[in-house]
């Protein structure tokens, strides 16, 4: 036998296997995903409570997956514990299950060369905390608006296509003309008529393409920003927040600062930022440039970042600046997440009575009007 022919025998099932059975386990394999905040939360915070209690690494991984409902967890930490115990280091561990981002290794790992594992954990379910309580936030203020503004279009698009075109019918079989706002309405219930298949449709489209590409989502969001100041100062507040409390985590437990801050830029990652980031830390790196001036130079950050980093690298205080600039950025931006949320009731309140009164209009002013045209044809 020919060693291709060999070769080909020992690919088949039942001869040898193997290769046949890598092909498809290849095949079938799932996208990895990360875990999401909530769940981590609830690990972290678990994980750094053991360790503060004097249990090693290894045990507090096995201690907090017994039980757990939701097996996957429960099987990577499994994974995490046997190659912790096979002598791999404890952030390798974690990233080789695929599930964990490259801000979680990162300050796992400062955490563990600094012997603070505990505290590392402890400062993740912080940050994840805080993100979640915005992201809830966010949500909240466009999730609801969004579902009422639907329904309430859906209500005035059955109105003008089913109502309006009986009342219509009704009006036409007692010889009653329409004029003035009737007219108006019933021209209205015809144009809604005609496209109202192809807006719908549009719409769908629009928020589809939104939905699924950042490019398009980067674009709209930026011209949003540079019409709404309110808008523009809470996603600037949030994206600056974000990057800069993970920087600080980051560089605070050992890691140095370019590479803090090209693990933060994951953080912001489909947004400028990211590549901004990127940028300066390649050239706070390799061009011997202030830390500032990169910041100056090659992100779009406010001008009080810049400001406060030049003051921490002249007073090698840059800690407590970086902590200091996330907090200032996590109040404005609950305050500017408060008078976000309240402008938008307020357009989604001008909305809904637009709608209504479009729906009350087209469907029962024609009645009201056409009433004593009828009763006189009814004469």
């Amino acid at each position: 036998m020919s060693s291709a022919a060999a070769t080909a025998t020992s690919a088949k099932p039942g001869a040898g296997g193997k290769p046949a059975q890598a092909s498809f386990s290849f095949l079938k394999a799932d996208k990895v995903k990360e875990f999401n905040k909530k769940t981590l939360i609830g690990l972290f915070r678990g994980l750094a409570s053991m360790l503060r209690a004097q249990i090693n690494t290894a045990d507090a991984l096995k201690y907090y997956a017994q039980g757990l409902h939701d097996k996957t967890m429960a099987d990577t930490l499994n994974k995490v514990r046997e190659e912790i115990s096979s002598g791999v280091s404890v952030h390798e561990a974690f990233r080789r299950t695929g599930r964990f981002s490259d801000m979680v290794v990162g300050l796992i790992q400062a955490g563990s060369d600094a012997g603070q594992l505990n505290e590392a954990f402890k400062s993740l379910a912080t940050r994840f905390t805080s993100e979640l309580h915005f992201n809830k936030a966010i949500r909240k203020a466009t999730l609801m608006p969004s579902v009422i503004i639907s329904v309430l279009i859906c209500a005035f698009i059955v109105s003008q296509v089913k109502i309006v075109p009986q009342v219509e019918d009704m009006l036409s079989g007692v010889g009653a003309k329409p004029d003035g706002m009737t007219a108006i309405s019933f021209k209205v219930s015809h144009m809604t008529q005609a496209i109202w298949p192809v807006v719908v449709l549009t719409i769908i489209g629009v928020a589809t393409v939104i939905w699924r590409s950042d490019k398009v989502r980067n674009l709209i969001l930026g011209i949003a920003m540079s019409k709404w100041r309110l808008l523009r100062n809470l996603i600037m507040s949030l994206r600056q927040m974000t990057f800069l409390a993970t920087i600080k985590l980051l560089h605070a437990n050992g890691i140095n600062l370019a590479k803090s801050i090209r693990v933060s830029a994951n953080s912001v990652k489909g947004t400028p930022f990211y590549n901004e980031l990127r940028e300066a830390a390649d050239k706070y790196e390799h061009s011997g440039v202030p830390l500032s001036t990169a910041f100056a130079k090659y992100t779009s950050v406010d001008s009080q970042v810049v400001h406060m980093l030049s003051i921490g690298e002249k007073s090698a205080s840059l800690d407590n600046q970086l902590d200091m600039l996330s907090q200032m950025y996590e109040e404005d931006a609950e305050n500017y997440m408060a008078a976000f949320t309240a402008s938008i009731g307020f357009i989604v309140l001008l909305l809904a009575v637009a709608l209504i009164a479009a729906v009350f209009i087209g469907t029962f002013l024609p009645i009201f009007l056409m009433g004593p045209k009828m009763m006189n044809s009814g004469i």
